[in-house]
């Protein structure tokens, strides 16, 4: 009998988001999962040590954005960058996995509780990881956009709507270009 399950939370123009768990009859963990492609903006002698302080950055983000009523304090982040590969002009694999333990038995797998604790997570991780990184351009696939533009203006939309109750369209309007 099949007991895991598995569902995206949203796509972004750089990276695929879902979560999951292995056991959704008796669900006491879930994990969240966020997969990109990294290359790099410009030579580095130390990538392991690159890749270690974005590990802690993300440990960080997660930490400050969890929902302590839904989910218990401990967690394992598992960012899978292979610093030995990183050279300029290649793209490598990032994938990172958030393992959480839930506080409550008698929740369901697709609630929108859990789900929307899980976008706050992810959104505060694309927020201090990925939006204004000095290191890596992030593409969706391999042979994704190779443009010279920087994510930072690809999703400026984003990141002036992410706050706007009032729409994308009112800060289009109110911005003179």
């Amino acid at each position: 009998m099949k007991k895991g399950k598995t569902s995206k939370i949203q796509t972004h123009n750089f990276a695929k988001i879902s979560y999951g768990t292995v056991d959704s009859v008796e669900l006491k963990s879930i994990y969240l999962n966020i997969q990109t492609w990294v290359e790099p903006i410009d030579k580095y002698e130390n990538w392991n040590r690159i890749v270690l302080n974005m590990s802690r950055v993300i440990k960080h983000a997660t930490f400050d954005s969890v929902d302590r009523k839904l989910f218990e304090e401990k967690f394992i982040v598992d960012l899978d960058l292979r610093s030995s590969g990183i050279t300029m002009g290649k793209k490598s694999f990032m994938n990172l996995e958030i393992t959480l333990y839930l506080n409550k038995n008698d929740i369901d797998f697709k609630s929108k509780e859990i789900k929307e604790s899980l976008k706050k997570i992810s959104n505060n991780i694309i927020d201090e990881v990925f939006y204004n990184n000095q290191y890596f351009r992030f593409y969706l696939t391999k042979k994704g956009n190779t443009s010279k533009e920087p994510l930072q203006i690809r999703n400026l939309w984003y990141l002036l709507n992410k706050n706007n109750k009032d729409g994308f369209e009112n800060i289009k309007t109110l911005w003179k270009w």
